[in-house]
């Protein structure tokens, strides 16, 4: 049976999270949650994030309950527009914001010391990998890639593998713009973002110095917030 009937000390500090969010958001504040509960969930913005316990996008922008609506995988990697049958979640999230819950912005938040983007630089340099999930999804943002890296297998690709693994804050921005192109291959994001309904936005998080970059939409290059 997988079950422990002893919870371990992770799982109290969790449940003590619990509490706590409860005792603020039920007891102290109820009229706020009764309110997302009777009239659903509203929020403005998408937030396509990483996976990575170090970067949660409500504890970074101190959202509120219902402001946010986010979907997490490795990398923050938007996939391209590919409606094939398949089981596409990050896809099927964008879908449900853009045309049910009818968000104006999107965000595609990246960060430094990402470990995804870290896999890809290693593949790219012809390491091998024996994960069944990992290696794929981040080949996605393989195209991010090759302004810096030379052809895969060859001996400068692995030499220019092997410096960008000193200094990957460059791969993970070019991801960032990756995904950013590859929301523009989804029709209704497209449209909404032709129509002026619908923004689109490439952040990048620096764990060391707590700066946030954003793309320039007009260079294109990452600057940080004022």
């Amino acid at each position: 049976m997988p079950f422990s009937s002893k919870p371990s000390e992770p799982i109290r500090q969790l449940l003590a999270g619990i509490k706590s969010f409860r005792a603020r958001y039920y007891e102290r504040r109820p009229d706020s949650m009764r309110q997302l509960v009777t009239e659903g969930q509203h929020p403005e913005v998408l937030v396509i994030g990483c996976s990575d316990s170090r970067v949660d996008p409500a504890l970074l922008t101190t959202a509120e309950p219902g402001e946010l609506f986010v979907v997490r995988n490795v990398a923050n990697l938007v996939p391209p527009y590919q409606p094939d049958g398949a089981y596409h979640g990050t896809s099927a999230a964008i879908e449900y914001a853009v045309k049910s819950l009818k968000v104006s912005e999107i965000i595609v938040l990246g960060h430094a010391q990402c470990g995804g983007i870290q896999g890809l630089i290693r593949l790219r340099a012809g390491q091998k990998s024996d994960d069944d999930f990992v290696s794929p999804w981040v080949s996605i943002a393989g195209s991010a890639l090759d302004p810096y890296v030379g052809p895969e297998g060859s001996e400068q690709a692995r030499a220019d593998a092997e410096k960008l693994q000193s200094t990957p804050a460059v791969i993970e921005r070019a991801a960032v713009r990756a995904s950013v192109d590859n929301l523009m291959t989804f029709p209704f994001v497209r449209d909404g973002v032709e129509a002026g309904t619908l923004n689109i936005h490439g952040w990048w998080f620096d764990i060391q110095t707590g700066e946030m970059w954003a793309i320039n939409p007009t260079t294109r290059l990452f600057q940080p917030f004022e």
